[in-house]
């Protein structure tokens, strides 16, 4: 059981909160995250909760929610996360869960089949935010932090949209390189603050972002 207070923000925040697990995950891969006093959340510190979940999953454990603050609840409710999450009212029903062995959840249920995005940054929270959100959101999503990997992923799937992160605005070798890889792709350039903002109004606007220019209106 991990209490948590204040901020689950990009940084100091969240560097607590992965060495925190860490270093219960020799004798567990269950966790229980009490958010009743959580005021703020940002894009990677969501992602950064998304990829603990994952990570637990992959050993049979789980990262489980509980007592969510009106805020949390709000941003999972606004980025449509709130199914990627096993949610509870209370501690004693979080842990309780755990009894009842893995559960389904939705982080990979949707998306399949519609318009595919890839998102490149270095950063393995941030893509793990823009994974869940954006399948969430009906695409088809591609992820990678290795700017190798991108230009053969690019090639070989074709996206439709290519979403580049804050982490890739200093090399525009990088980006130019991949625009040759992909010259068919649309580019969406991320802003330098995308992972420190409020997660839901960074995740919100990206949505509205990425259906402008896949479905541009009449002129």
């Amino acid at each position: 059981m991990i209490r948590c207070q204040g901020r689950i923000v990009t940084g100091d925040e969240v560097q607590s909160l992965q060495h925190e697990i860490e270093r219960h995950t020799r004798g567990t891969k269950k966790f229980v995250l009490q958010m009743a006093e959580v005021k703020y959340v940002d894009s990677g510190g969501l992602g950064a909760m998304v990829r603990l979940a994952g990570v637990l999953r992959s050993g049979r454990g789980d990262l489980k929610l509980c007592q969510m603050s009106p805020f949390v609840l709000e941003v999972l409710e606004a980025t449509a996360l709130l199914k990627v999450f096993h949610t509870y009212a209370s501690e004693k029903e979080a842990v309780d869960a755990f009894l009842d062995g893995p559960q389904p959840h939705g982080a990979t249920s949707l998306g399949l089949g519609g318009k595919v995005i890839c998102c490149i940054d270095p950063s393995l929270d941030l893509l793990a935010y823009l994974n869940a959100l954006l399948k969430r959101s009906g695409y088809e999503v591609l992820t990678t932090h290795s700017l190798s990997h991108a230009k053969t992923l690019v090639k070989a799937m074709k996206p439709h949209v290519v979403v580049c992160g804050p982490g890739l605005w200093a090399n525009e070798f990088a980006i130019e390189t991949l625009r040759e890889s992909a010259p068919n792709a649309q580019f969406l350039m991320l802003s330098s603050d995308f992972s420190t903002t409020e997660a839901s109004q960074a995740g919100l606007d990206l949505v509205d972002r990425l259906g402008a220019l896949l479905n541009p209106p009449p002129s």
